[in-house]
């Protein structure tokens, strides 16, 4: 296939500034659960791809469905590019590569039954329906998908790589007196082997425990706190509230974040150190190249409380003269690449969780995230579970929590790093690609002067 695709790019070399093909074979399944109802089985097989040109600056994304068509999609591509283009394009430079890259596998979810699937999934379900009387309805899915990513480009790229995804989410939905309703979820994500989701029945119950817990919450009395975030919440925080300031193409475009985000500032604290890493085995945001064919990187986003790095394509490493880092990344070969994020996270620090606490007369500890959003640089996210410190010591459980503050001088507020940290997997939404795999990671943290809303 890799051949096939060389020689189909090859006489469109010269005729615009840049060409590329990328090209996708996948297999899936996947099992929904809804309450005690088995919602939905499906089996899919795909071969699809999109063709990128540029010519002039000018940009088009062309899609097709089989090979058949690939030569006539390229010159609707070209053709686009060259009526768009006004510009001159700018594009870093990187060396051609010729690579295979293989998954690494353990046991095989194409060699596991669709029954076996449904067996697993369906006793999962059982747990949280039967946890507790008041869990009223459940959400189980399941899905697995292996594919082979083709990429050749006019500079000379040639490069497949396999990838596995095996990934369940189990939520739990509790309902108490006066019509109260809380929810409980938990996700879990392998890159190699299906193995990872047998034997996690203590984990999958976490999600009922969690819903029942915050039934018996009271609202958090709003106000100013210094807050304690757990290793997810501080790795969601970093990710949303950060992370998506740092992809080059929201900087290039938006003049007063140019101003905010230049390269050597001092944003934080000089114990923090944020990365955005592709290099991790195994994580759901580890690649070994990005969807430009550039090798995936390990890069220091904010490094002692500077900012040292951003994330960026070819395209917008040229615009703002600085080297591309690995970070275009595509949903799927119908998708065009654009700048995201791989496996972010907060460093380790010094400090144990009792240390933490320890000095804290009235604070929250804030666990998990059940939704949020940021606008630029203010935040607002909502946690899953909530608990007041009292006298250093974890107390009573609070629902309703919702924090709030502008990220800049949030990271200059954090008082102490936690030496515990760990990567969780997520999806990540942008430009309508979503759920992109990535990870978040850190440590507990604890910041200051946290305006903490309740019901």
């Amino acid at each position: 296939m890799q051949d096939r695709l060389l020689e189909t790019i090859a006489p469109y070399r010269d005729r615009v500034d840049y060409l590329e093909i990328r090209l996708e074979q996948s297999e899936s399944t996947a099992i929904t659960f809804r309450g005690p109802q088995l919602d939905a089985v499906d089996r899919g097989f795909t071969l699809a791809g999109g063709i990128r040109a540029c010519h002039n600056g000018g940009w088009s994304f062309v899609t097709f469905n089989g090979l058949a068509e690939l030569k006539e999609r390229i010159e609707e591509a070209i053709s686009q590019a060259k009526l768009v283009g006004k510009e001159t394009t700018v594009l870093a430079p990187i060396e051609p590569i010729k690579d295979y890259v293989t998954a690494e596998l353990g046991l095989d979810p194409r060699g596991v039954s669709l029954a076996e699937k449904r067996r697993l999934m369906e006793g999962y379900n059982q747990l949280l329906l039967e946890f507790d009387p008041r869990i009223q309805t459940t959400s189980v899915n399941y899905r697995d998908r292996f594919g082979i990513t083709y990429f050749v480009n006019s500079i000379g790229t040639c490069i497949a790589q396999e990838r596995l995804d095996i990934q369940a989410g189990f939520g739990a939905i509790a309902r108490g007196e006066g019509g109260l309703v809380r929810q409980g979820y938990e996700s879990f994500h392998s890159r190699s082997d299906y193995n990872a989701l047998v034997g996690i029945e203590a984990r999958v119950q976490g999600a009922a425990q969690r819903a029942i817990r915050q039934l018996e919450a009271k609202s958090v009395k709003g106000g100013q706190y210094t807050v304690v975030l757990d290793p997810y919440l501080s790795g969601v925080f970093i990710h949303e509230a950060f992370g998506h300031l740092s992809e080059a193409d929201f900087v290039y475009e938006n003049p007063r974040m140019q101003e905010l985000l230049s390269l050597g500032k001092p944003l934080a604290i000089e114990q923090l150190n944020v990365v955005d890493d592709a290099t991790l085995p195994g994580l759901p945001g580890s690649l070994k190249y990005d969807d430009e064919g550039v090798p995936g990187q390990r890069k220091y986003l904010i490094e002692k409380g500077i900012l040292t790095q951003r994330l960026h394509n070819r395209e917008t490493a040229a615009k703002l003269q600085e080297k591309p880092t690995g970070n275009a990344r595509a949903i799927n070969a119908t998708h065009p690449p654009i700048v995201r994020m791989t496996n972010t996270a907060i460093e380790a620090g010094e400090h144990s969780f009792d240390e933490m606490i320890a000095d804290i007369q009235e604070g929250v500890y804030a666990v998990r995230m059940l939704g949020g959003q940021t606008n630029g640089e203010m935040f607002t996210f909502a946690a899953a579970e909530g608990y007041m410190i009292r006298n250093g010591k974890i107390a009573e459980p609070v629902s309703d929590v919702t924090l709030t503050g502008n990220v800049f001088q949030t990271l200059k507020d954090i008082e102490a790093i936690g030496n515990d940290s760990v990567y969780l997997n997520g999806g990540c939404g942008k430009g309508g690609q979503m759920p992109l795999p990535v990870s978040v990671g850190g440590p507990h943290i604890r910041i200051k002067n946290v305006v903490v809303g309740g019901r």
